[in-house]
């Protein structure tokens, strides 16, 4: 219940403040939590230097994760007062929104794979306030008031909320009648991920994305929604949301195997997130070791 009054408290205090003032002290929180935090930044180091190749500029680097997350957090809590159909409209940039409208007539749905890059919970609101049908699957707070808290701030602007435990079922449900599922590519929160090369080392890559597609034939998008430039006056920052080209899977009649045509599928999208997270590494929200050792 703590988490949850700490939560609610901030709200109080963000929908208070000028958008210009509750960035500037997420901003310093954030320099205090990465000049405090050794664990997660030696983990967002490590991870830098996998993707970098390089050993300079990751305090730089680092530290700027450390304060796009910050920003992240004042954006969401802020998504219920600021982000409306005007805002999707005046503050975020589409690339290619044709490939999820093509892919949509397929009647078969489609599948959205993000990483945990920008702000992809802003993205999946801006597809909802858009109109189109999108659902996201949650991975459940374990303190229940905190992830009621969640939901709703996601739920209220017309996102469909899928718990991870009944993902399996309901995600079938929602490409059946022509919906779009939305989840993350690259980090894996269960058991059932597949090694694969990540950045020329292997990690656990989650196969969700994979398997929907193999079992229903709905396209993967991969989509991104990246910050593009620094906030101005009393605005939230510019975003670019890139849809990028529909993978398809194989068809039916192939003669590749189940597993193989998974891992295929797999090998497409995450190379694609792998380039995004090249372009972009200082947005990269990711405070754990990510590469097994």
């Amino acid at each position: 219940m703590i988490k949850y009054f700490l939560y609610k408290f901030g709200l109080f205090i963000l929908y208070r403040l000028p958008i210009s003032w509750s960035y500037k002290i997420a901003g310093f929180i954030s320099r205090v939590q990465y000049a405090l935090s050794v664990v997660d930044k030696k983990a967002t180091k490590n991870n830098l230097k996998i993707i970098l190749q390089r050993d300079h500029d990751l305090d730089r680097t680092a530290k700027e994760i450390f304060i796009n997350f910050g920003r992240y957090l004042v954006e969401f809590f802020l998504t219920g007062k600021e982000v409306t159909r005007d805002f999707v409209k005046d503050k975020i940039q589409f690339e290619n929104i044709e490939y999820l409208d093509k892919a949509l007539e397929l009647g078969k749905g489609a599948i959205l794979v993000t990483a945990h890059i920008g702000n992809w919970e802003l993205g999946a609101i801006a597809f909802s306030l858009l109109g189109y049908p999108i659902n996201g699957i949650a991975l459940p707070h374990k303190e229940k008031s905190v992830n009621d808290l969640f939901n709703k701030q996601r739920s209220e602007k017309g996102i469909n909320i899928i718990p991870s435990n009944l993902a399996a079922r309901r995600c079938l449900e929602a490409l059946n009648r022509n919906e779009i599922i939305a989840l993350p590519g690259e980090r894996d929160f269960t058991d059932l991920g597949q090694p694969l090369e990540f950045f020329g080392k292997t990690t656990i890559i989650p196969r969700g994305a994979a398997v929907f597609s193999h079992k229903t034939g709905a396209p993967i998008i991969p989509v991104f929604l990246i910050r593009k430039n620094e906030e101005t006056g009393n605005s939230l920052k510019n975003f670019v949301l890139s849809v990028c080209e529909p993978i398809y899977p194989q068809t039916a009649s192939s003669n590749i195997e189940k597993d193989e045509a998974i891992k295929t599928l797999m090998n497409q999208y995450i190379k694609v997130i792998e380039k995004t997270i090249r372009r972009n590494p200082e947005q990269w929200i990711m405070f754990r070791e990510f590469w097994v050792k």
